[in-house]
């Protein structure tokens, strides 16, 4: 693994920056590696404990990862060319290597099996939620694509799943400042200047259920799940809102968090091209509740 690091840091060392980043790593795992001498810089020769941290710098390290639950769903290629690819992930897959979730990751997968060992994600999706994410190809371009989502030149259409409510009056623009506290699951919103902002339209009506379209503006943290819980209407299988119930225990794919990435479209930075891409996914509750609720 290559690791550079940032320009803008307060550590000592390079060893107390790679602590930090790498919390899932396990206690003491980053001090053997530089004791055994598992972290080299451009040269090839250790970088010692006590190195002082120099912005910009590389290392390159291996470390050996903790056994993780394989996700028995595979990750699929909506469309490829020379500068991106689009994935349809599944829930419960990561996007990118995080704490304890490194080989099990779409970016993971996708590396090995499309053989582009230098492929990066444009944005992420909560590994909870399923449906289409952006990767570039080549690292030279990464930054015309990261652009397209900082200025919001990306239109997304998300799908979720929730109780059915006829009070609620739809279509609506829900708008509120989030905050996510480190180290807290869930975010939270507070009074203040808004930071997010989601349009939510309905999209059908089964018995008690309803399906929601919903179009966010920006991207905070958990931002669709919030805002739907916000309405009164929390997201099927969302194990922290309206409360915490407890992490969704490694193994256990029974009943996904009922949120889909459903469209992305924009236009091409590097090549122009007008794209409009669909997920092929569908949402389990919606096509059969007893189903999903069942586990099944």
């Amino acid at each position: 693994m290559r690791v550079r690091l940032p320009h803008a840091g307060t550590w000592a060392t390079a060893r107390e920056y790679l602590v930090a980043r790498l919390t899932g790593a396990g206690p003491g795992m980053v001090e053997s590696m530089f004791a055994a001498g598992r972290v080299v810089g451009a040269d090839g020769r250790a970088v010692p404990p006590d190195a002082p941290y120099r912005p910009g710098m590389f290392v390159w390290f291996h470390r050996e990862l903790a056994p993780e639950v394989p996700v028995p769903f595979p990750v699929g290629v909506v469309y490829r060319d020379d500068h991106i690819v689009v994935a349809d992930k599944p829930h419960f897959l990561a996007t990118t290597p995080r704490g304890t979730h490194v080989a099990e990751t779409a970016l993971a997968r996708l590396r090995h099996e499309l053989g582009l060992p230098t492929l990066t994600a444009a944005h992420r999706l909560d590994r909870l939620t399923a449906g289409l994410v952006l990767f570039i190809v080549r690292p030279e371009e990464r930054g015309a694509y990261q652009t397209l989502f900082r200025d919001r030149r990306v239109r997304k259409e998300y799908e979720a799943v929730a109780a059915y409510d006829a009070s609620l009056v739809l279509p609506r623009t829900v708008r509120s400042r989030i905050v996510k506290e480190s180290g807290v699951q869930a975010a939270r919103e507070v009074e203040g200047e808004p930071n997010a902002e989601t349009l939510v339209e309905p999209a059908g009506r089964q018995g008690g259920l309803a399906r929601y379209r919903l179009f966010p503006a920006t991207g905070q943290t958990h931002q669709l799940r919030v805002h739907l819980n916000a309405l009164g209407v929390p997201i099927l299988g969302d194990p922290l809102y309206p409360e915490v119930t407890g992490p969704v225990r490694a193994g256990d794919f029974r009943r996904p968090l009922q949120l889909l990435a459903r469209r992305l479209e924009f236009t091409d930075p590097v090549t122009g091209a007008e794209h409009t891409f669909v997920s092929g996914r569908a949402l389990r509750a919606w096509s059969s509740y007893a189903d999903w609720a069942d586990g099944n």
